[in-house]
């Protein structure tokens, strides 16, 4: 999805999401404090460098002072999803799968990916929730992610790649709502403002293949593999 495309794609969504904010609707998440949660599952991903997690942090805080009971992602859980492998299910064990035949997967399709680059700039949101926009700079990650649908493709591994959706985008989902909103207003104003926020440039270097729960917790994610992208010689 070129970035034309992808910024209009992040627009209606926007659109559509205070729309419906503003009718009222705002879609709860019922297992976000569920202890009884066992959904999980294997992604690929990469994580924002310091600088971006510290300006990403900072909106969330202004965020957090209007509406502090909604489920604000620690800096550490934030992460844009490269590929869903296995996407969360309840019932997924890691004792199911042989993780070395999915390294060995990744590697081989990443072997000749060089690292990429992400625009992080504003803000849009979806009835569940709060995403910060990245705007892949050039088709290095769109690269990787046909490289390794077509490898999982002609593999016979356990994986749900794109049975949800088809993965286009590069966001950060940075807010989930646990409740309609106490200071709709204010929390709508503060969504507007931060439409074009700078959030920084990441460059990508490495990707990171872990086990997880729906929400990428830390206390329950499992680095499997860190994959290097290696620049191609000039």
């Amino acid at each position: 999805m070129g970035e034309k495309d992808l910024r209009q794609h992040y627009r209606t969504l926007y659109r559509q999401a205070v729309a419906q904010f503003r009718a009222g609707v705002v879609e709860i998440d019922p297992l976000i404090d569920a202890a009884e949660d066992r959904r999980y599952g294997i992604t690929l991903l990469l994580r924002p460098d310091p600088p971006a997690r510290e300006k990403i942090s900072a909106f969330l805080d202004k965020a957090r002072s209007i509406e502090p009971n909604q489920y604000f992602y620690p800096p550490g859980d934030l992460h844009v999803t490269v590929l869903s492998i296995i996407s969360c299910y309840t019932g997924f064990r890691l004792e199911d799968i042989d993780p070395d035949a999915y390294r060995a997967v990744i590697a081989e399709a990443l072997a000749a990916c060089p690292p990429f680059e992400i625009r992080l700039q504003g803000v849009t949101a979806s009835p569940a929730g709060i995403l910060i926009q990245g705007f892949p700079e050039g088709p290095g990650l769109g690269n990787i992610r046909d490289r390794l649908r077509e490898a999982f493709g002609a593999s016979a591994l356990q994986q749900s790649i794109d049975k949800r959706y088809v993965l286009r985008t590069a966001h950060l989902t940075v807010i989930r709502f646990r409740e309609r909103f106490a200071n709709e207003a204010a929390f709508l104003d503060l969504l507007e403002v931060s439409r074009e926020t700078d959030f920084g440039v990441l460059r990508v270097t490495a990707l990171d293949l872990v086990a997880n729960d729906w929400y990428q917790r830390s206390a329950r994610v499992k680095l499997l593999e860190r994959f290097s992208l290696q620049a191609t010689p000039g």
